[in-house]
């Protein structure tokens, strides 16, 4: 079964959800692979909206699959996993077209950092995002909080970042990390009301004023921040605090 699935629609719309329900759509090389594989097909489509979502209702993306990632241990073998998925979190902060996080879910860590890559960010509104890195003693390792501090003004992104909590979504709102929380049952539909006025615009219209917007972001700076961003993570993931911090978030979590 794939772990990432695509969904191509008439009505403009590519979908790319993750597909690990059973642990919360986690991210694992796998995913990461088969991610950047869709993106190149959604790329190429006749889209006008690429929308990213997750399977289920509870969870969007809850970030590394820390069961996998445990056994890496040294900071080079970090930084090669994290540059990985930091690649595709790049890609899709610079996608050509538009793009949507439909928060189905809870977004946890790289969740978060996921989400903050695309254009819009929209939720259910049971849904909490945290960028809890700092709970495990390290910081956002694909380049989440460079695009964060893009997102939102930079004192909200960094108190985000620094306290590690859980967001409502009424909070969400309110420092703009999300731009609308879908009520319309089923979510999907929901989505797709959102993307509406988009849709109903050419595909040469919205892949314009898409590249005006990314031609108002400095692209050159915000490779080299998450760049930067990476390689301190790594140097975290290091240290036995860290490895301690996942030890006991596994054994709480009763993965080992």
């Amino acid at each position: 079964m794939a772990n990432v699935l695509l969904e191509q629609n008439s009505n403009g719309v590519t979908w790319i959800r993750i597909n690990r329900e059973e642990i919360r759509n986690a991210v694992n090389f796998e995913v990461m692979e088969e991610l950047n594989d869709l993106l190149t097909i959604a790329e190429k489509d006749e889209s006008k909206v690429v929308i990213i979502s997750g399977i289920g209702k509870k969870a969007f993306c809850s970030g590394g699959d820390l069961s996998a990632f445990q056994h890496i241990l040294s900071e080079d073998a970090a930084r090669r996993m994290l540059m990985k998925m930091g690649a595709v979190i790049e890609r899709i902060a610079f996608f050509p077209k538009i793009t949507i996080a439909a928060l189905n879910g809870t977004a946890v860590g790289g969740g978060a950092e996921l989400a903050s890559a695309c254009d819009f960010r929209i939720a259910a509104p049971h849904i909490k995002v945290g960028f809890v890195q700092a709970n495990l003693a390290i910081t956002t390792g694909w380049g989440g909080g460079t695009l964060l501090l893009e997102r939102i003004a930079k004192l909200e992104a960094l108190q985000m970042l620094l306290s590690a909590k859980m967001y409502s979504t009424e909070e969400l709102i309110r420092n703009g990390f999300i731009q609308h929380v879908i009520t319309k049952e089923p979510f999907e539909e929901g989505v797709i009301d959102f993307a509406g006025p988009f849709l109903n615009k050419t595909k040469g219209v919205i892949q314009a004023y898409k590249g005006r917007y990314i031609d108002h972001l400095d692209q050159g700076r915000i490779h080299l921040n998450m760049k930067n961003e990476i390689a301190e993570c790594a140097k975290l993931w290091e240290e036995k605090e860290h490895h301690e911090a996942v030890l006991a978030f596994l054994k709480k979590s009763k993965n080992i």
